[in-house]
């Protein structure tokens, strides 16, 4: 046999070693979709979930009313007999991932949305649906570990994160750093806007400045919609990948929310985030991670927050009222009061104010330097 025909087949059995190695002949991933709910139609989820299980090559189960279809169906007659099926077959490993319209999180779960911005890139928007905690800046700050997570999950081995300038994203900055100065694995990116900064503003939205958006739920909840339906007048979301999946610590459910008003379009790209998810084994990412946040006393930096600072009751003399020329920003909104009382209980005048970057605390020139110190030292800036 000619050396180079030989060459030729040892090369092919090798590369087919390869291709097969890299294989995975085990079940095929299973995703859950709930027919009803749309106010598109039940056609319309059909459409998205065929859809995905033609061009994604994965197992696609329904869970709703009789429809003509080939693929397979589990018939229920309402919602909530939809939810209830959903959960069992979630909880005896039938489905990998449901993608559903409504679902009821307990209270420190929520949801990590995936949008295209346009300029075309992929973003995630952390969070977008239920209630990660009752204090908003505690909510926040597990919505960037939450989001972090989920991209990585996605395959980017070191997201950027930016923090939207909402209320609480100044001392939200300030607790991350605190996470990121103890060795937690955290990458910061930065606004595109002149003054730099890991807070967001409107423009960087647009522009994807940063892998994820940290903000609240209800503030992301609103920019889902937008990304998602701006490009067809609002009434139906044509793109993106829908409100993504429940996250939080020992939750195991891997249940994607999607819009009542979701075209197929994103109801084929929830399904492809929910397969990413699935390979790229988000509940035991989630653990691991719990477990480096409990090792970093994390639960104490949470505490923190809510342990009362100086307020205006405490202010027991009045201190002489000085021209105020010099403006400190990075005071988060929520902490603005308690800054210049804090400045005032230190005989040093000072008011609150707006610039156009946020919050400001406004001093006396010649009490720049000293103001600054001390609010250091309350920790009310970096």
């Amino acid at each position: 046999m000619n050396n180079n025909i030989k060459t030729f087949i040892g090369k092919t059995f090798l590369s087919l070693a390869d291709e097969l190695e890299k294989k995975d002949f085990g079940k095929k991933i299973n995703i859950g979709v709930t027919l009803l709910g749309s106010e598109l139609g039940i056609e319309n989820v059909l459409e998205g979930a065929e859809y995905a299980a033609k061009s994604l090559g994965v197992e696609v189960t329904l869970i709703g009313p009789k429809v003509q279809t080939e693929l397979t169906l589990i018939e229920v007659e309402n919602e909530q007999d939809s939810q209830n099926k959903l959960e069992e077959l979630l909880d005896s490993k039938v489905l990998d991932a449901v993608i559903t319209m409504h679902y009821s999180f307990p209270i420190g779960v929520s949801t990590v949305g995936k949008v295209i911005t346009p300029t075309g890139k992929p973003m995630f928007i952390a969070n977008t649906t239920g209630t990660t905690s009752t204090n908003r800046v505690e909510g926040m700050i597990k919505n960037a570990i939450y989001g972090n997570i989920v991209a990585k999950v996605s395959g980017i081995a070191k997201p950027t994160i930016g923090i939207l300038n909402v209320d609480g994203a100044r001392e939200v900055e300030k607790q991350l750093k605190k996470l990121k100065d103890k060795n937690y694995d955290l990458s910061f990116g930065e606004s595109q806007r002149s003054d730099k900064g890991v807070v967001l503003r409107g423009n960087d939205l647009i522009l994807g400045s940063t892998d994820i958006v940290v903000t609240d739920s209800l503030t992301g909840n609103i920019l889902m919609k937008l990304f998602s339906s701006f490009n067809s007048g609002g009434k139906e979301e044509v793109l993106g990948y829908g409100y993504g999946p429940g996250v939080g610590f020992g939750y195991e459910r891997k249940i994607f929310i999607i819009s009542r008003a979701s075209g197929p379009n994103v109801i084929k790209g929830a399904i492809e985030y929910a397969v990413d998810m699935v390979k790229g084994k988000l509940n035991k990412v989630v653990q691991e991670e719990e477990k480096k946040l409990k090792n970093l006393n994390f639960d104490e930096i949470l505490k923190s927050l809510k342990q009362e600072k100086v307020s205006s009751n405490e202010i027991t003399k009045e201190v002489a009222k000085e021209v105020v020329t010099a403006q400190i920003s990075g005071v988060d909104i929520m902490e603005l009061d308690n800054a210049v009382n804090f400045l005032l209980s230190q005989d040093v005048y000072a008011e609150a104010g707006m610039g156009c970057t946020g919050p400001i605390v406004m001093v006396n020139e010649k009490k720049e330097e000293l103001a600054r110190t001390l609010l250091k030292k309350m920790g009310c800036i970096e």
